[in-house]
């Protein structure tokens, strides 16, 4: 078994502040979260950016500024930055951090999507903030956008600024896009590293057989060779990394997907989550890998490439 990647998805924009007291919300709690993480054996941290007001999801690149600056002073993780930003987000904000950043890692959405979260509404009575579930209701009618022309655009970007995308594939057919782009020449080849997130309402559902699909899909399509991680929502969460695990894949926990450690427990930070699959990975023989040993998986750091319009 190789040495397994460990992601830490810190924040996320689909959790709201009444869900969770520990949901980080401002720079310094990001920054905090993606450190202790770090410190727990990830070798990745995912950041988003949310408005310290309200916690509301942000494409503002001031706030990514001070998240990265202040992560990348009290650690070596490596950082890997949303290009998917939220639902309510343009292409253009979400690009914003590629060219400001260059992140060594970001995501890259693979396809447009239903993306509903409205069904978490029912499990609240009262809200911090209006947004809240104002937003949640509104997911009944967000699609996230990523047409072939967009992704085209996505790519030429994460190549000019030697940017890896991460590949982020939330149904099957998103699979057999980027074969298509990497037929085009455009998405490399080599390395592909893909991140199956399971569990969205729009996308695939979070079971074992689900997974299982993916991965053999992709492997017949892009070769076995593939790097792979999985995501899953929720309480879906550890079983569908435990079975990553097994399957010889990479990991990512954290509260942006997942706001609980066990029933009825909330989780007080994602670094909980990251411990306890560190701890199970090396019962299985898997050492979580470090950021150095992480970027040797992943072919980091990546060339820039010139790009003309």
């Amino acid at each position: 078994m190789s040495d397994l990647i460990i992601t830490a998805a810190v924040t996320g924009s689909i959790h709201t502040p009444t869900m969770s007291p520990a949901l980080p919300i401002t720079p310094t709690q990001i920054i905090d979260e993606a450190v202790r993480s770090y410190e727990a054996g990830a070798a990745i941290v995912h950041l988003h950016a949310r408005n310290p007001s309200d916690g509301r999801p942000s494409s503002d690149l001031d706030l990514f500024e001070e998240i990265v600056t202040g992560v990348s002073a009290r650690c070596p993780v490596l950082i890997n930055l949303t290009t998917g930003g939220s639902p309510t987000q343009t292409a253009e904000e979400r690009l914003g951090v590629i060219a400001r950043f260059a992140p060594p890692v970001a995501s890259f959405n693979c396809g447009s999507m239903n993306f509903g979260l409205f069904r978490m509404i029912d499990r609240y009575s009262t809200w911090q903030h209006p947004w809240e579930r104002e937003y949640l209701a509104a997911s009944s009618e967000f699609v996230i956008r990523n047409s072939f022309g967009s992704m085209a655009t996505f790519a030429a970007a994460f190549a000019e600024h030697g940017t890896l995308p991460e590949l982020e594939v939330y149904d099957i057919g998103m699979i057999e896009s980027v074969r298509a782009l990497i037929d085009a020449g455009t998405l490399p080849a080599r390395p592909v590293f893909m991140q199956f997130v399971l569990g969205i309402l729009g996308g695939a559902g979070a079971s074992v057989d689900n997974l299982l699909m993916m991965v053999r899909t992709a492997e017949r399509l892009l070769g076995a060779d593939i790097i792979w991680s999985t995501a899953a929502a929720g309480r879906s969460q550890l079983p569908m990394c435990l079975t990553a695990l097994a399957l010889g894949g990479h990991v990512r926990v954290g509260l942006e997907d997942n706001l609980w450690f066990g029933r009825g427990t909330l989780a007080t930070s994602s670094a909980d989550q990251v411990t306890r699959i560190g701890r199970i990975a090396r019962e299985l023989g898997r050492e979580p890998a470090s950021p150095e040993r992480a970027k040797e998986i992943l072919g980091l750091p990546r060339p820039r490439q010139a790009v003309t319009a």
